[in-house]
Order: structure tokens, then C-alpha cells, then sequence
């Protein structure tokens, strides 16, 4: 299809979003332009794109520099401008400042950012829309004391989310009236940080729904359509690890309705270009208007996967100003679709994330395969960064070969120099619940032996992480992959991780003290001290917050006692192993 006015794109992002929109814009004949930071100037995005600019050094992060970037896009001779996702994709005020420049952004007018952006008006627009949200407050909270008060009206758990959040940031979760000052108080400093805006709701902590997202898309002629729906219920802190498509949960006639909510909201805002309705499902059948999402998102390979439309490409065309490519009967979902996002985390303890540098990297490969990555051998997880890697997405004729699919491109997916997701993957992917299309949010908390053993063995230093080396070895003409881990610790191997017998789950939850003394199981800077010196604390209690990563790790007291020293201060970076506080009777 020839393209009319477009013809030169900013890509406003990184990583394997800007490769993804980078090769949708070769596919339609049209140029792409890449930015990038001063750690970045050789990544894959720079290499794809037909030119590429260097970001100027911003107080926050490169990337978020909205006059630079409208700058580079008007000094490279493009004519539009792709955010991706994450960054500025819902950011009204970049959206208005890429148009008062006299280009083109691919994505929804600044008004429909506006409004479905800040998430309290959201809910006032999906009521207005004849859509239910989850039960919760309607104006911003001004503080913990009033958060308590509706809580106890209202009953526990309660979550504690930023308005204009996403993505599963400034979300606190209080089960009781004890957690909502610290929740609160997180839920604030986290919306204030990564969205300029400190507001905050309250809504009732369904209990074991399941997270249901619909496709949409609308052009400037009229049209608007629903896709088939997301199943995005396996999330480690409210953010999604493993995505389905379509949701063994979700019936033709509960598919009809959701699809019909989504469109009836989608016109209710005027919206143009792809979006996505988030909704939670409860056991009895029901589903709640969570929010909507402005842009694209980093799972909507599945949908793609299923119904063979490039929604990148069609995000571009409907910029340009033309119908949608296709019409809602032609969507048609064939077959089931996985993606499992692999991480540089250990799940084993507590997700924590890593950076560093790849060693090994070989993706699989084969029919009804996909691997969406921007990083390789030698590639290096940066810790200013988020922690993804890869997408492994895989398709299969029904769920059960796609299962089978993702089971085997997992194993066959060789990481080495970070610790990752897979091996939690696999457990996921073998877990009884999850084969039988058993899921939901709390999955994690429900089924912990999902968790594998920690990947990463803290020296006895405090400042040194050791990896396993992988090693082949014969025995009797068979062959073992085996596992030695060095440091002043006995070697550990086994012969593959679903072999290996777990050890104790509690040596894990431990893994983050030595006796009296509190350590981290993160690498990061510290953000945030909830104690003082001399301050008395029970099991569970926040000591202190860790930004790693774009992510935020609390680490709490390991047992009662009493705060006798404090390591630590905001704004100080601690290494893995590091000492954060002693705890004393």
C-alpha cells in the first residue's frame, strides 16, 4: 500500500520496540531515523535505522529530553515521529510539542492521552461509557490518614495506584490498616518520579482475577475495531511476565461483550491509532474497567500472531491519514500465541534485576517462532534501563502445541553472563495449574515452587556475584549439561533445571541476611528509608527502597527487633551483598 504524506520516521525510543518500528518502516518504503544515548551509540536500533542521532545529556534520562528529540526529528529532515512504548508514548505534552513542530505523531490525539492518561478521570469516562470499573475512589487521596479511612469503609486489601501510572508503577498493595502508610507513601514517591504527577487512588485488591486486555484500533474515517483479548495474569509485581492469546478463561459471548465495551469506550474519547482496554475478570464471570493504555503494547506480538496483522505498520498508515487495512470481520484469531518476556532477573531472588554483560546468546528457532530482541553475544544489559532481553513468542494450532512450543524454545534458548526468566519459564510452563489454563494474578503467590533455585551466589565478601559456568561432561558415553558455581561455597550441578531437586524455600527468602545484619539482593541506588536509627520493627517491615533497573525493590526487616545501625542513605548506590541495616534484640 503506498503511503502519502509520511515518508521519513523519528523513532523516539530504544531496544527491540525501535528495531520492531524501524523494520515496519522499511517494509512500507519509508525511512527511518534512530536517537540515541551517550552508552548506545553501536546498539542494534543505530545500526537498522537509515541515520541516527545522538541524545544530548538530560538530568532525567536521554530519552525523556522532549525539546532534543522534537529537534533532532526537525534537524534530520523526518516528517513524523514513532514513541513506541514506555518514555514519552503517553506523554500529552510530547504528543502536542511533535505537532506544534508541524510533524506527524504516530499515536492518538494529546486530548485522548489526556484523558484515559490520568487514570481517575479514566474511570469517570468508562461509567459515563456503560463500562463498570473496579470499585474504588473517584477524586485523588491526599493522604495515608484519608487512604485508612476508605479502606476501613470499604474493606482490605485495597490498592494504592498512581493516577497517572502504568505498567505496574506507583501500584501498592495494603492487606491491612498497618500497610497503608508505607503503601501510600511508595505509591506517591513512585507516581511523582516516573510521571510528574504525585496523585493517587484507592480501588479494591480483586482477589485471583485475571488480567484481560483488549486490542483496539480506530482511524480518522470512522472505524473502529476490537481485537480478540490478551490473558496477561502471570505479572510479578503487577508486571506481566507471560501473555496468551486468546484466554482459556474467556468464552465467545464473554469475547463479544469485551470486544463491545472496548469499542464503546474507544469512541467514547474520539480516539485514533492503536490502544488497549484493560479490564480484570473475577472468578464469578464479571469484568472491571482497569484502564486504558495509549499506545502500543509490548505484548501485542500475540495478537499479531493470531490474526497476521502488522499492528505497527498499521499504526503508521493510519497517521498518514488512511482506513484501517482491513475490516472487523477479517479479524480472525487462528490458533494460540505465547510470549514469555525474558528478563535479566532472578527469580529465585525475588526478581531481582542484573546488568551486565551477555556472553552467550543463541535463540531458537523453527516453525511458529518468533524472538523480538535488540541485544546478542556481547550486548550489555545497562542499568539505567529496564531488564528485558528478549520476547519469545511462539504460535501453535491450539493451545496445547503452543504450549508445547514455548516448553521447547525455552530450552532451547542459551543465556549466559546474566542470570534470566527462562528457568522460571520453564517451571510455569510445567506447572499442572497453568497447562490446565488455571491463572491469575496472585499465580506467583498461589504456586511459589514456581520459583526456581537463585541463580546468583553472593560471596561471602558481600561484593561479588558468581554465575554458573556451563560445562559438558561424559559419563559412560552420555552425555550431562552440568552446572559448577565457583567462590569459597561447595560447586552445585545438575543436569538440567527441572532435575535439579529445589532446595528449601525459606533458604531463598533468607538469602537477604546474615544473622542480625540485613544485606541487598539488588544492585542499585537507594531511594527511600522507612526506619530510623533506633527505630523498633517486626518481621516484614520496609527498611528501605532500591531503584534497579527502572525498577523499584523494597527490602524489608528479616525479624523483629531494633534498628541499631543504618549502612545506607538516599541517593547512595549498594552493591549485591551490601550491608542496608542491623536488626538487633
Amino acid at each position: 500500500m503506498q503511503m502519502g504524506t509520511i515518508r521519513r520516521v523519528l523513532v523516539a525510543n530504544r531496544g527491540e520496540i525501535a528495531l520492531r518500528i524501524i523494520r515496519a518502516c522499511h517494509e512500507l518504503r519509508l525511512e527511518a531515523v534512530a536517537v540515541y544515548s551517550s552508552t548506545e551509540a553501536d546498539a542494534d536500533h543505530v545500526q537498522a535505522a537509515d541515520d541516527a542521532f545522538a541524545l544530548p545529556p538530560f538530568e532525567s534520562l536521554a530519552y525523556l529530553n522532549i525539546d532534543a528529540i522534537v529537534e533532532i526529528a526537525l534537524r534530520s529532515g523526518a516528517n513524523a515521529v514513532h514513541p513506541g512504548y514506555g518514555f514519552l508514548a503517553e506523554n500529552a505534552a510530547f504528543a502536542r510539542a511533535v505537532e506544534a513542530a508541524g510533524l506527524i505523531f504516530i499515536g492518538p490525539p494529546a486530548e485522548s492521552i489526556e484523558q484515559m492518561g490520568d487514570k481517575i478521570a479514566a474511570r469517570a469516562i468508562a461509567i459515563k461509557a456503560g463500562i463498570q470499573p473496579v470499585p474504588g475512589t473517584t477524586e485523588p487521596i491526599p493522604d495515608a490518614e484519608s487512604a485508612i479511612v476508605w479502606a476501613n469503609q470499604h474493606g482490605y486489601p485495597v490498592a494504592i495506584k498512581a493516577s497517572g501510572g502504568g505498567g505496574g508503577r506507583g501500584f501498592r498493595v495494603a492487606h491491612a490498616e498497618r500497610d497503608v502508610p508505607t503503601a501510600f507513601e511508595g505509591s506517591r514517591g513512585e507516581a511523582e518520579r516516573y510521571f510528574v504527577n504525585p496523585n493517587v487512588y484507592l480501588e479494591r485488591y480483586l482477589l485471583q482475577p485475571r488480567h484481560i486486555e483488549v486490542q483496539v484500533f480506530a482511524d480518522a474515517h470512522g472505524h473502529v475495531v476490537a481485537f480478540p483479548e490478551r490473558d496477561c495474569s502471570i505479572q510479578r509485581r503487577h508486571q506481566k511476565l507471560i501473555e496468551e492469546s486468546p484466554s482459556p478463561a474467556v468464552s465467545p459471548e464473554l469475547r463479544d461483550r469485551l470486544g463491545q465495551a472496548a469499542v464503546d469506550l474507544t469512541r467514547s474519547v474520539d480516539y485514533r491509532g492503536a490502544g488497549t482496554i484493560e479490564f480484570l475478570l473475577d472468578e464469578s464471570g464479571e469484568f472491571y474497567f482497569l484502564e486504558m493504555n495509549t499506545r502500543i503494547q509490548v505484548e501485542h506480538t500475540i495478537t499479531e500472531m493470531v490474526t497476521g496483522i502488522d499492528l505497527v505498520k498499521e499504526q503508521i498508515r493510519v497517521a498518514d491519514g488512511q482506513p484501517l487495512s482491513f475490516t472487523e470481520n477479517e479479524i480472525v484469531a487462528r490458533g494460540w500465541a505465547f510470549e514469555a518476556r525474558i528478563n535479566a532477573e532472578d527469580a529465585g531472588h525475588h526478581f531481582a534485576p542484573f546488568s551486565g554483560r551477555i556472553t552467550r546468546y543463541e535463540e531458537p528457532a523453527g516453525f511458529g517462532v518468533r524472538v523480538d530482541a535488540a541485544l546478542g553475544e556481547g550486548g550489555a544489559v545497562a542499568p539505567e534501563f529496564d531488564s528485558l532481553i528478549a520476547k519469545l513468542v511462539v504460535w501453535g494450532r491450539d493451545r496445547d502445541e503452543a504450549l508445547a512450543r514455548l516448553r521447547r524454545t525455552l530450552h532451547d534458548f542459551k543465556i549466559e553472563g546474566v542470570p534470566t526468566t527462562i528457568p522460571f519459564h520453564l517451571n510455569v510452563v510445567d506447572h499442572e495449574a497453568f497447562v490446565a489454563g488455571r491463572a491469575s494474578t496472585t499465580f506467583i503467590t498461589d504456586y511459589p515452587d514456581v520459583l526456581p533455585d537463585a541463580q546468583a551466589v553472593v560471596a561471602a565478601t558481600g561484593d561479588e556475584m558468581r554465575e554458573p559456568k556451563a560445562l559438558i561432561v561424559e559419563v559412560n558415553g552420555r552425555r550431562f549439561d552440568v552446572a559448577v558455581r565457583g567462590g569459597s561455597q561447595s560447586p552445585e550441578s545438575g543436569v538440567s533445571p527441572r532435575s535439579r531437586k529445589k532446595r528449601d524455600r525459606r533458604d531463598r527468602e533468607h538469602a537477604t541476611h546474615n544473622g542480625n545484619d540485613l544485606i541487598s539482593s539488588v544492585q542499585g541506588t537507594v531511594i527511600r528509608i522507612a526506619v530510623e536509627q533506633g527505630a523498633a520493627v517486626e518481621t516484614g517491615d520496609l527498611i528501605c527502597v532500591v531503584e534497579a533497573m527502572k525498577m523499584e525493590n523494597e527490602l524489608t526487616s528479616h525479624r523483629s527487633g531494633t534498628v541499631t545501625e543504618l549502612s545506607v542513605d538516599v541517593g547512595s548506590s549498594i552493591k549485591i551483598g551490601g550491608p542496608v541495616a542491623v536488626i538487633s534484640d
